[in-house]
């Protein structure tokens, strides 16, 4: 595998003056169980922050509803004062209830809120995106999304949101998005056997926006694959390295934001970004 560093692979969407490194961070896993209350070890959170910018990371994912309020508060007392170029991308459109259940959160003056409140955990007087996580617990249903993008694009305008993206959304969605508003980037479900945004992400490509896949490991049930364990063996590579080389290899404008709560995973993850997988890799994990 060669030495890679984040900063030698970016991409720049369309309508944004952001630079992302396309291997990134997702600081989910940074909260406590099933994504509530704080870290089991609080040092270990910080020191894996600090760590992925000192290994060259530029965009960090994020949202209030993480803990809730518990990653952002994180991002804070590790990374404040902000190094210049550092993007940070949070999400409004949910909030969590007190039984841990996540709730769509979609009104006006809600998603009013959720900005004010990034921007206070965050210590920022400006949101660099906003994603808005759309309705729908197991994937996009559909659903008009237009008067949440307008309260954002009226945010926008306000000056405390910088750019726009989208995520669980499918290509119906994205189009009315962005007859209201630039979108930046997508988020989506996606991984090497979950694909169902195949088109999705070739559509994107053609216009230059960002498609950042949440879950490129699994999630909460990790990818299991012979063929995967067979390509990292070869390769002297771990699978889930191997999985996340395949979907920087799947299109350039594909970016890469895994999670983990320890360095030594996040030194390994950054290190998929330098692992090529040759005609024969991707044949074999392209048939999965």
């Amino acid at each position: 595998m060669n030495t890679y560093s984040p900063s030698s692979d970016q991409f720049t969407p369309a309508h944004c003056d952001l630079h992302f490194n396309r291997v990134g961070y997702g600081a989910m896993q940074l909260a406590g169980p099933h994504v509530w209350g704080p870290p089991k070890d609080h040092a270990a959170a910080v020191a894996v922050l600090r760590e992925a910018i000192a290994l060259g990371i530029n965009h960090i994912d994020t949202a209030d509803f993480y803990g809730p309020h518990v990653t952002n508060a994180l991002i804070r007392e590790a990374l404040h004062p902000y190094r210049d170029g550092l993007t940070i991308v949070t999400k409004v459109g949910f909030v969590r209830g007190a039984d841990q259940s996540w709730m769509p959160a979609a009104a006006p003056q809600q998603l009013r809120d959720a900005v004010h409140s990034n921007l206070r955990k965050l210590e920022l007087e400006a949101l660099d995106v906003v994603n808005f996580r759309a309705p729908g617990l197991d994937g996009a249903d559909g659903s008009s999304i237009g008067e949440a993008l307008a309260v954002l694009a009226e945010l926008k305008k306000e000056g405390l949101v910088r750019h726009i993206g989208l995520s669980n959304v499918d290509a119906r969605q994205v189009a009315e998005a962005q007859r209201i508003t630039p979108i930046v980037c997508v988020q989506n479900h996606y991984n090497l056997v979950h694909r169902g945004d195949d088109a999705l992400i070739d559509a994107l490509a053609a216009q230059a926006i960002a498609y950042v896949p949440f879950f490129p490991l699994g999630g909460f049930t990790p990818l299991q694959s012979s063929t995967l364990n067979e390509v990292a063996a070869a390769l002297r590579a771990s699978p889930m390295q191997v999985a996340l080389a395949w979907l920087l290899q799947r299109a350039p404008n594909v970016l890469v934001i895994p999670g983990t709560s320890s360095v030594a995973h996040l030194r390994q993850n950054v290190a998929a970004g330098g692992l090529a997988l040759d005609a024969a890799a991707l044949a074999a994990l392209n048939a999965l």
